[in-house]
């Protein structure tokens, strides 16, 4: 896991590239390397080394004849497969799935993508061409933002290596308009900033000679009809437990420490019962936040799983008086708007894990997806209810935003592409809307503590066979995520198959109506004495603050949305 950047131009850009490098140092503290094609190319990479610690994989990385330069963010897991099927054409020097990627590049060009079982996203510079390639991962898991002028390209992992040298950081008003009105986090290729964009997830992008093309190379819709749907819930829970446990023995492919994180639902307790079969479970850590706090903490359900295991447990308390310069840090280390205090809490956990020296993390993100587990699925919600909020109640107030920022507002009206509704709702919290968010909070909180974060359950092998099922295996009655639960139920004999959903994980908001609420405050009057006032009607967030001290509390959403912006827009 690293980070990457660079510049194609003309112009004599060798310290910007530096530059951009010291700006995301945490994502590779363990080698900063640069290339130069003068007056065509700067390459620049920050190295985490997971995979072959030796130097000579450090990066950007050339293969054998000098010709290509590569700088890749990620992990490719069937590395060791795909080294054997180019070993007739390929002569290895190092051991790392970083050369098997320029080596695939090589030999397949860019249909070598279909070949990637991995978290990626990855630049490749041809000397001889002049000719750059770059690609994201299926589900956009590792980052790849650019920005393009008349003459010249810049790309990084993060937002922030291309603002610090480009000293431009206008907002998006559409972004910005449909994040305070819709919740939405803006679509695959945008950010919340005006002139920063992002490689969608699979896709890929050239540029030569001034012009950039962007094209898609992984068709989900197209892959998900090809997969088999299953009428026998046996024959189903075995193929898809078989994909499952080849995909997280793939995920312990590392040459440094692995543990993971743990909570108290049917994901985690099926993610433990797999990943004690491939180490002892005495050498697996497993990791947890909690925030002392009944309502919602879900460690009494954590104990009782590892109590039958015996992994060892780090347990990592949030303290209500941590989040005030938690939430200025993470906000700076996010570049854009995130989830809130639970972002918080989980951003602790990869903090520990370096420091007991466990580099590698896995977590169960992605099951509620594949297999349907929000309520709002059984709904057929038809809305754009971006948050799954129950239908009669918004946790938006577009009554405190300005006419002026509302000309902006576009309610974001996703793709159709199946002919049912679940299947539909599915298709738009993959690539719209729960996990890319999710993912861009998870991968800037785990590379700010110089850590990796393993996605086991967003193989995608396995998205697409879960999506392909019967509605009737995902959804039973009023129970949600049926054959997963029937399958943990066979492997986890605690009782905890059946468990019910606990959509809320902190107590955001209590802390903010009542232990935190002058520090709101004093927030909510840095939007008033800012520049970005007018994007307001005060008198009406006034309102709604004092509403909110007073108890009326079916959501904090937008209190944590104002809060958040003091920080983004008015540092």
């Amino acid at each position: 896991m690293c980070g990457i950047a660079g510049i194609i131009s003309p112009f004599d850009r060798q310290r910007d590239l530096e530059q951009m490098l010291e700006l995301q140092k945490h994502r590779g503290p363990d080698n900063t390397g640069k290339f130069s094609d003068s007056g065509f190319a700067y390459l620049g990479h920050n190295r985490l080394s997971i995979i072959d610690l030796n130097d000579a994989s450090n990066q950007p990385f050339s293969d054998n004849s000098g010709r290509y330069q590569l700088s890749f963010n990620g992990e490719i897991y069937n590395y060791l497969e795909l080294r054997e099927e180019l070993k007739p054409f390929y002569e290895f020097k190092t051991e790392s799935d970083t050369e098997v990627l320029m080596a695939a590049y090589i030999k397949f060009g860019q249909d070598f993508l279909d070949k990637l079982n991995g978290m990626f996203s990855f630049a490749i510079w041809d000397t001889k061409e002049k000719f750059l390639f770059a690609a994201r991962d299926r589900f956009g898991v590792k980052p790849f933002y650019y920005s393009k002028n008349a003459e010249e390209f810049f790309y990084a992992s993060e937002i922030k290596s291309i603002t610090g040298i480009l000293r431009n950081n206008e907002p998006s008003l559409k972004v910005w308009a449909n994040y305070f009105a819709y919740g939405s986090y803006g679509l695959p290729s945008e950010t919340f900033y005006q002139h920063i964009f992002q490689l969608p997830a699979g896709h890929f992008l050239t540029f030569k000679n001034g012009e950039l093309k962007i094209q898609q190379w992984y068709d989900f819709v197209e892959n998900v009809q090809k997969v088999k749907v299953y009428d026998n819930i046996e024959e189903a829970k075995a193929k898809y437990l078989s994909l499952l446990k080849d995909s997280i023995s793939l995920r312990f492919r590392a040459d440094v420490e692995v543990g993971f994180n743990i909570s108290g639902g049917v994901d985690s307790s099926l993610l433990l019962a797999l990943v004690n079969q491939y180490q002892e479970k005495e050498k697996i850590s497993a990791y947890t936040f909690y925030s002392d706090d009944e309502r919602y903490d879900e460690l009494p359900w954590v104990k009782k799983m590892i109590g039958q295991t015996g992994n060892p447990l780090s347990k990592i308390r949030l303290d209500v008086n941590e989040v005030k310069e938690l939430s200025r840090t993470t906000s700076i280390i996010q570049d854009e708007p995130f989830g809130g205090f639970p972002t918080i809490a989980y951003s602790k956990i990869f903090r520990q894990a370096r420091q007991d020296n466990v580099l590698v993390l896995l977590d169960g993100q992605g099951m509620d997806e594949q297999w349907a587990g929000y309520d709002y699925y059984r709904g057929g919600d038809h809305s754009n209810n971006i948050q799954g909020q129950r239908r009669n109640f918004s946790p938006f107030k577009i009554n405190c935003l300005s006419k002026e920022l509302m000309k902006f507002a576009e309610k974001p009206n996703y793709p159709k592409p199946f002919d049912n509704q679940l299947q539909n709702l599915q298709y738009r919290d993959l690539f719209y809307t729960k996990i890319p968010r999710a993912l861009r909070f998870n991968d800037r909180i785990s590379m700010a503590a110089s850590t990796e974060l393993r996605e086991p359950f967003l193989d995608y092998r396995l998205v697409e066979f879960a999506f392909a099922q019967s509605e009737n295996f995902k959804i039973k009655g009023s129970i949600h995520k049926y054959l997963l639960r029937e399958l943990v139920k066979e492997l986890v004999p605690l009782g905890i198959s059946y468990a019910p959903k606990r959509p809320l994980q902190t107590p955001q908001r209590e802390w903010l109506g009542d232990e935190l609420s002058v520090w709101v405050e004093a927030q909510l009057n840095r939007i008033a004495e800012s520049q970005y006032a007018d994007w307001f009607d005060l008198d009406e967030l006034q309102k709604e603050w004092l509403k909110y001290k007073e108890g009326e509390r079916h959501s904090s959403f937008h209190i944590w949305q104002w809060v958040n912006a003091s920080f983004l827009l008015y540092q």
